[in-house]
């Protein structure tokens, strides 16, 4: 079991410390990834961001992710059978929020170019992996040095799926029988917009 995320984020900076003070940029997941991924950036000396995506779900299935989008790119299945004025819809609507809750967490900051930078990408832990899927695709559209993701938790399908797409994938646990990411956590509180946005200015609350 994980404590809490304070827990969690010594446990994967102690994975990390070899990347202290390289080229490089964590970037965390809103919400419960911020407080992990801000006490890892502090520790290893890099600047931190939040990255931002959200799933474009089945026009006949909202929970079915068919796709999803950052702030400025899209990545939708090809194969299946919708209809472009719907992606489009979607996609607009997705990025508008998108761009407000950026400006929430990080005001005029600019989203850091990635290219031959190392990238840490942290959340609290992966479900179904589908947003965080996405999110990697992006990241590689810009060619980093180096992609690592770190996480507390995963489910063993996840390992899986992302091993082959990043160049390190650290996660302390990827037990059998997982149903939810706060299973495996003694303490799972929701972290709110307030500590996302303390944790960013290098004032982390648990």
């Amino acid at each position: 079991m994980i404590k809490n995320r304070q827990d969690a984020a010594k446990r994967l900076t102690e994975r990390l410390l070899q990347y202290k003070g390289e080229d490089g940029i964590v970037l965390a997941i809103p919400r419960g990834g911020v407080p992990i991924g801000a006490y890892i950036a502090k520790e290893l000396d890099l600047p931190v961001e939040v990255i931002l995506s959200k799933k474009i779900g089945h026009p006949h299935n909202p929970e079915y992710a068919i796709g999803a989008v950052s702030m400025d790119s899209i990545e939708v299945n090809e194969r299946l059978d919708i209809s472009p004025q719907y992606i489009e819809q979607e996609t607009r609507k997705n990025q508008e929020e998108l761009k407000r809750r950026y400006q929430l967490f990080m005001g005029n900051h600019k989203p850091t170019e990635l290219h031959n930078k190392l990238v840490i990408l942290v959340d609290d832990g992966i479900a179904t992996g589908h947003t965080l899927m996405a999110t990697v695709l992006m990241i590689k559209k810009q060619n980093p040095k180096k992609l690592i993701v770190a996480v507390p938790v995963a489910p063993p399908s996840a390992i899986d799926a992302f091993e082959p797409l990043v160049d390190e994938l650290i996660c302390l646990m990827a037990p059998p029988g997982f149903y939810a990411v706060g299973q495996f956590y003694e303490d799972f509180q929701q972290v709110s917009d307030e500590k996302v946005i303390a944790a960013l200015q290098g004032n982390i609350i648990w």
